[in-house]
C-alpha cells in the first residue's frame, strides 16, 4: 500500500515528521527575526492585521511562503538524491509538499474571516444598538473584504479537489501496478479480484478526503493554536473552577482529548468487526459467483452457512455501535453548549464585544473540531482501518508469510476440489 508509492516509507514519514517539527519550532522561536532581517518583518503588538485580501500579502505570509518554500526544497532534494529510482518518487515528494502548503494556505482562509468578524460585528452590534455612527459605507465595505476572502476560499477549494484527485490516483495507480506484478502470487487468495479493484478503489477514496482532512486538523492546530492562547485574555472566571491562565487554550485541548479518548475506547472493537464482515461479505459472495457457472456449487446448505456468518456479524456491529453511538451523539450534544457554558461569566461580566465572541468561537471551534478528529471521522477510520487490514493480509502472499485463518481454510477449501490445479497455467 505505502512502498509502492512512496520509497522507503517508514523512514520517509519518520523523517518528514521530524522535520516538521523542526520547521515549526524555528519558525516560532527565530522566524520572526528571520522574516525582519530580510525585510519581511511580522505584526507588531499594537497592529491589526489586514482585512480582506490584503492579509494573504502582508509581510508576515509573504515570509512563510518563502520560509515554506525553503525548507521544502531541502527536505525534496535530499529524498530525490536517495530514491532516485523510485518511479512514484515525484508525486510522492513534490506532491505530498504541495497538499500540505494548501492545507495550511486553506486554514490562512479561515484566520482571514476570523479578522473580518471582529470589526464586522462591533459594527453590528453598534448599529443594532444605534450606538455610534455607523455608516451603510462601512458595513458595505467589509461585505466586500468578506467577499474578497471567500473568492480565494472558492479557488482554493476547487485547486485541492482537483489536485488531490490527481495523487490519489496516482497512489492508487501504484498499488495496482504492483500487486499485478505479484498477481501470480496472489491470484489464488479469496477475493483476490475484489482486492486488486474495490479495496484498493475504496482506500484511495477514503485517503483523499481522510489524509486531507488530517493535514487540515494538524495545520489548523499550529496556527489557531497560539491564536486562542492570546484571546484567553479576554476571558474572566470560569464556571465553578474560578480564574484559569490561558483557559480557552487549555480547555479546548483537555475537552477535544476527552472527547478523542471517550470515542476510542467506545469504537475499540469495531474495526475488528468491520474487517470481518468484508471477509464473510466476500466468502458468500465468492460461493454465488461459483454458483453461476456451476451446478454443484453455491448449494443451499453452503450458502445457508455462509449467510448465517453474515448475519452473525453485522448483529454483533450492531450492539457495538449502539454503545458507541450513545457515547458519540451524548458528547456531541455536550460540545454543543461547552463554550457558551464556560463563556457565561465572561458575557456577563461585559468583557467580551459580540466580534470578540464571534473570534473567539471561531478560534475554539477550529482547535476543538481539529482535536476531535478521531470523534468527527471514526466511522471512516474505522472502514479505512478494515481495509488496510484485509490489503495487509493480502500482501503476506507476497512476502511469503502466514496468512489469516480465513484465507488459509479457503485455499484448503480449493484445493481439496481441485479448484487450484483446474487454475494452474
Amino acid at each position: 500500500m505505502f512502498h509502492s508509492f512512496f520509497p522507503q516509507p517508514k523512514l520517509f514519514f519518520t523523517s518528514g515528521a521530524v522535520w516538521t517539527i523542526i520547521c515549526i519550532a524555528v519558525w516560532y522561536t527565530v522566524g520572526p527575526q528571520m522574516g525582519a532581517a530580510i525585510g519581511l518583518p511580522p505584526l507588531g503588538p499594537d497592529e491589526k492585521a489586514p482585512i480582506g485580501l490584503a492579509y494573504f500579502f502582508s509581510p508576515d505570509n509573504l515570509w512563510f511562503y518563502l520560509y515554506f518554500t525553503i525548507f521544502v526544497l531541502i527536505f525534496g532534494f535530499v529524498w530525490k538524491a536517495i530514491a532516485r529510482n523510485h518511479p512514484w518518487a515525484n508525486w510522492a515528494i513534490w506532491g505530498s509538499a504541495f497538499i500540505i502548503f494548501i492545507a495550511y494556505f486553506s486554514v490562512q482562509v479561515s484566520v482571514a474571516l476570523n479578522n473580518w468578524r471582529g470589526p464586522f460585528f462591533d459594527l453590528f452590534q453598534a448599529a443594532l444598538s444605534k450606538q455610534g455612527n455607523v455608516t451603510t459605507d462601512q458595513l458595505f465595505t467589509l461585505q466586500l473584504r468578506f467577499l474578497e476572502i471567500g473568492m480565494v476560499g472558492v479557488v482554493l477549494n476547487v485547486v485541492t479537489a482537483f489536485f488531490t484527485n490527481h495523487y490519489v490516483f496516482r497512489w492508487r495507480t501504484a498499488m495496482n501496478d504492483y500487486y499485478m506484478s505479484q498477481w501470480s502470487k496472489l491470484r489464488h487468495i479469496e477475493g483476490a479480484s475484489q482486492r486488486v479493484q474495490e479495496d484498493t478503489m475504496r482506500f484511495a477514496n477514503i485517503l483523499e478526503g481522510l489524509g486531507v482532512t488530517f493535514i487540515n486538523s494538524i495545520m489548523t492546530l499550529v496556527v489557531f493554536l497560539p491564536l486562542l492562547f492570546r484571546m484567553s485574555e479576554y476571558v474572566g472566571d470560569l464556571p465553578v473552577i474560578g480564574a484559569v491562565p490561558h483557559a480557552l487554550f487549555w480547555l479546548a485541548i483537555v475537552w477535544s482529548l476527552f472527547g478523542t479518548a471517550l470515542l476510542a475506547i467506545a469504537g475499540i472493537k469495531l474495526p475488528g468487526l468491520q474487517f470481518r464482515n468484508q471477509r464473510v461479505e466476500a466468502a458468500y459472495r465468492k460461493e454465488l459467483v461459483y454458483g453461476e457457472d456451476h451446478a454443484d456449487r453455491a448449494d443451499p446448505v453452503t450458502v445457508k452457512e455462509l449467510f448465517a456468518n453474515v448475519r452473525r456479524n453485522y448483529f454483533r456491529m450492531y450492539w457495538h455501535y449502539c454503545y458507541f453511538n450513545v457515547a458519540r451523539f451524548g458528547y456531541g450534544q455536550l460540545d454543543a453548549i461547552f463554550l457558551n457554558f464556560i463563556l457565561i461569566p465572561t458575557i456577563v461580566a461585559g468583557r467580551i464585544t459580540m466580534g470578540t465572541w464571534q473570534q473567539i468561537a471561531t478560534a475554539f471551534g477550529e482547535v476543538s473540531n481539529s482535536f476531535q478528529y478521531l470523534v468527527n471521522y471514526w466511522s471512516t477510520i474505522i472502514e479505512l482501518l478494515s481495509i488496510h487490514k484485509r490489503l495487509k493480509a493480502f500482501e503476506a502472499a507476497i512476502d511469503d508469510k502466514p496468512l489469516p485463518d480465513i484465507d488459509e481454510r479457503y485455499l484448503q477449501r480449493a484445493a481439496d476440489e481441485g479448484e487450484l490445479a483446474a487454475n494452474e497455467p
